[in-house]
């Protein structure tokens, strides 16, 4: 089953991730009473991964900060008619053990997102202790987070050789103050910070969005089975160690143990 769905048009990235989070939902599912997994996502913006899993069944919380991108997960929402599963809820990860709590006191979530969070918030070590609140036992945590030395790559191609240099000298992986990104990680930096909460343990590093540089225009404009052969190779070359430090992002899957 191919539920839940994370990647962009015309990009080959996603197939990786979705397909373990497809596996959490079903390990999820299998353990519930009532089949049915309960998802926190936070950051979730407009729900590009909260709608498609709902649509697989998973009732799913959204918390973010913008009150725009909460309307328009209640319209995506409401267009595949899985709002009845979607819980929007305004706040911020500092905030997300209270603003969740009785989903907390009634055991936790089966699995928690927190795509795009790491690289954006005011303190990465609390936002993780954040979602590692809010996991049940056994529970998975999955981030996403802009990877810094794909950001190094990317400015050496567009000739941009100073910035390039401060991506990779800088303590957080920033060009300069125009950065829109607080920091760009690699993965042993977000493996720290899940597993300094104490309460996660990573069991999966692997990249996502490897090929986005790099793939060149005739197989990006080839039609459906170039694309096809690029997610393949994307697939091939997402866990190797080697190459995944180079994908645009990290993806990291922690699971919740015991407090």
């Amino acid at each position: 089953m191919n539920a839940v769905a994370g990647e962009r048009p015309g990009t080959v990235s996603g197939g990786a991730v979705r397909r373990v989070l497809d596996a959490e939902v079903e390990r999820a599912r299998s353990a519930r009473p009532d089949g049915r997994p309960r998802v926190v996502d936070v950051g979730g913006g407009s729900g590009s991964w909260a709608v498609p899993l709902a649509a697989a069944g998973c009732a799913v919380t959204v918390v973010d900060v913008s009150p725009n991108a909460l309307a328009a997960l209640e319209r995506r929402a409401r267009e595949a008619e899985v709002h009845a599963l979607v819980t929007p809820v305004q706040g911020d990860a500092d905030q997300l053990p209270e603003v969740v709590a009785d989903l907390i006191d009634s055991g936790g979530a089966d699995l928690v997102l927190g795509h795009g969070l790491l690289e954006v918030v005011d303190d990465p070590a609390r936002a993780a202790a954040s979602l590692a609140a809010v996991a049940a036992p056994g529970a998975a945590v999955s981030v996403l987070a802009s990877s810094r030395h794909a950001a190094v790559l990317w400015h050496v191609l567009a000739g941009r050789l100073d910035e390039a240099r401060a991506v990779l000298t800088d303590p957080d992986g920033r060009y300069g103050p125009d950065d829109t990104l607080r920091r760009r990680l690699d993965g042993p930096a977000v493996t720290a910070l899940l597993e300094d909460t104490r309460r996660l343990r990573v069991e999966l590093v692997q990249g996502d969005g490897l090929l986005e540089a790099w793939l060149p225009h005739v197989v990006r404009d080839g039609g459906p089975a170039d694309m096809r052969g690029a997610a393949e190779l994307e697939d091939l070359a997402a866990g190797v160690p080697a190459l995944r430090e180079v994908a645009a992002r990290l993806h990291v899957l922690a699971r919740a143990v015991a407090p």
